[in-house]
């Protein structure tokens, strides 16, 4: 899927939309194209604006200003029983009093579908979904994940042109979350069906998306690939919120093209000067690093900064260490190292080098 998308091939587009609510300015102004068949992601913190933009798509609130377009048209003023779009809440939502075919096809019944194609249709959705033999239980009946993919399938059987899925993964458990969150890229792939998922779990936005949005008070702070806005944030906020990372405060000593040079801890580091075209030499800037970019080594290697062990978190595949250093804007920062041979080689305590790779590394002027 291609880093932009213009409005001329979009499935959905926003348009300078702004809603508020009172005094409080939900969306500001904000434009966003999403491609079609493309897997867009609205990450953000609760607050942001991203649940209410897709409310504005779905056509359960109307923009105060602005224009969201489906296909080409403008749809302001299109309720939402005719925009043909599929929608999965957060709780389901499903009938607790009817059975599972039958929840299915509520949507088709409501579009006066005939009995007929209703049967094939549901049948083809529960396949889709791995549900096939499930139809005539109930939803008490059915653990978490199965009923998620009775509201999944609830919101394809109608062919929908553009998927809209609210935090569906909140309310499961961290391994069916997991599963589910693949199977649904996979269905997503294989009908190639422009979806719209909002969240605020980073690893969902990163594992799912062709695209994120990364919101803030109410505006688009970047857009692009999990890749660019992971190895490459827009500005401090993104760099904060996406993903673990570390700020660390340093010395800006010159910039040569794109390449600054940042005094850091008794290190040289060396950065991307995108954000520092504008900084003076000799400024204070903050360097953010992501923890799989640092390396332990011995104490006083050339060009490391020095720290010490505070703790070490075993998460399976890799072992997280707290250091306290000096040049850490909090004093403390995380490493991640890989494997688990950090547990005996570095216990709490022990005196460290700190080395960065360079790669990644992204500095912004102090706010």
């Amino acid at each position: 899927m291609a880093t932009r998308t213009t409005s001329e091939d979009a499935a959905v587009t926003f348009d300078g939309v702004s809603k508020n609510f009172g005094d409080v300015k939900a969306l500001d102004h904000v434009s966003l194209a999403i491609g079609r068949g493309e897997f867009m992601t609205l990450l953000g913190p609760s607050g942001c604006g991203k649940t209410t933009l897709l409310k504005l798509a779905a056509g359960f609130l109307a923009p105060d200003s602005g224009t969201v377009a489906i296909d080409g048209k403008c749809v302001n003023d299109v309720p939402t029983y005719k925009r043909e779009i599929g929608m999965m809440f957060q709780n389901y939502a499903l009938f607790p009093h009817m059975s599972v075919a039958e929840n299915i096809a509520y949507g088709l019944k409501t579009r006066h579908v005939p009995r007929h194609d209703i049967r094939r249709r549901v049948a083809e959705a529960l396949d889709l979904v791995k549900l096939t033999g499930m139809e005539d239980r109930k939803p008490r009946q059915l653990s978490g994940g199965q009923q998620q993919r009775v509201a999944l399938a609830r919101a394809l059987v109608i062919n929908p042109t553009v998927l809209l899925l609210d935090e569906p993964f909140s309310a499961l458990d961290k391994n069916l979350r997991a599963s589910m969150q693949i199977e649904l890229r996979e269905i997503q792939r294989k009908l190639a069906l422009t979806t719209i998922f909002v969240t605020h779990d980073q690893s969902e936005a990163l594992s799912l998306s062709d695209r994120m949005a990364v919101m803030s008070e109410g505006k688009i702070r970047q857009l692009g690939t999990p890749l660019e806005i992971y190895r490459r944030p827009g500005d401090r906020f993104v760099a904060s919120f996406v993903g673990d990372t570390n700020c660390l405060r340093g010395e800006l000593l010159s910039v040569a093209g794109l390449e600054a040079v940042i005094a850091l801890g008794g290190a040289q580091i060396k950065a991307l000067a995108t954000h520092l075209l504008d900084t003076r030499a000799s400024s204070l800037v903050d360097l953010f690093v992501r923890p799989e970019r640092l390396r332990i080594s011995a104490p006083g290697e050339p060009g490391s900064m020095i720290g010490q062990i505070v703790t070490q978190t075993y998460q399976g595949g890799h072992v997280d260490l707290q250091i306290a250093c000096r040049a850490c804007s909090d004093n403390l920062l995380m490493v991640r190292s890989a494997g688990d041979l950090a547990m005996t080689h570095w216990p709490p305590g022990t005196e460290v080098g700190i080395s960065i790779d360079a790669e990644g590394c992204t500095a912004f002027p102090l706010p």
